[in-house]
């Protein structure tokens, strides 16, 4: 079982919904967060009292030399990742026969190349420094199946592109005899602001009042009972669905 206490860990995304529980949650276990999002504000003012180890710094995850710098960061002033929770991820309409570009390009540098990039500069500083570290991708179960909606293909694609990635990174880092661990979580409907955000308030909320969802506390929660298992566990892939949720009601 990893100790947590003052040890270093990396959230992206880390402003708000999942993010932002996941925060709380590894400061709670005694960790020295560091958040990255845009809205550097919004992590800074997450909590009131953290005893100076909660770290905000402004990265956007499109822009890979951001991605660098954050974490040169966090080395020198805070010190080497133990933990990375990839948690950034965008909506929007993604159709392939008349999808805009500059979209296709924010949900593919958003949901999937940040996570490449973060999870190789991640393993680079574990492995410089002896750490036995941990690797959390939070995924979505959308990369398991097709709800046939052409204006979601690109984003479900980023999904399941994700997937393959962080398997695929188990077995290099078995093959390198590693002990640093990976694992895809996929949660289900989650109440976050994310399809407000894209698709306008009243659509979030008429999604919300329809189908069941989770917390994003329930995700933070589920975060530490992986970081909880012990060094020869490896969960490579978790599912976290609402009770009674039918997938096929968001096709509708």
């Amino acid at each position: 079982m990893m100790d947590l206490n003052n040890k270093v860990a990396i959230v992206t995304g880390a402003s708000a919904g999942i993010g932002a529980a996941t925060v709380k949650a590894l400061l709670k276990q005694g960790m020295k967060v560091v958040g990255f999002a845009r809205r550097k504000e919004k992590i800074e003012n997450l909590v009131e009292n953290h005893d100076g180890k909660l770290f905000a710094v402004s990265v956007d995850v499109t822009k890979p030399q951001e991605i660098l710098a954050g974490f040169a960061w966090v080395t020198k002033n805070v010190g080497p990742v133990h933990v990375l929770i990839n948690n950034a991820g965008v909506l929007g309409n993604s159709t392939v026969l008349t999808g805009d570009l500059d979209t296709w390009q924010q949900l593919m540098d958003t949901n999937f190349m940040s996570y490449a990039i973060t999870t190789k500069e991640a393993v680079k500083i574990m492995t410089a420094n002896n750490i036995n570290g941990y690797i959390i991708n939070i995924n979505s179960t959308i990369g398991y199946y097709d709800l046939l909606m052409p204006n979601n293909v690109m984003y479900r694609s980023s999904k399941i592109a994700l997937r393959v990635m962080t398997e695929n990174v188990r077995v290099e880092l078995a093959r390198m005899n590693s002990n640093i661990r990976i694992t895809s979580l996929s949660p289900g409907v989650v109440k976050t602001d994310i399809m407000a955000a894209t698709y306008g308030e009243e659509m979030g909320k008429e999604m919300h009042s329809n189908i069941p969802y989770i917390l994003s506390e329930d995700i933070a929660d589920s975060i530490l009972y992986v970081l909880s298992t012990p060094q020869r566990v490896n969960i490579s892939e978790i599912m976290i669905r609402p009770t009674g949720e039918d997938i096929r009601k968001l096709s509708v």
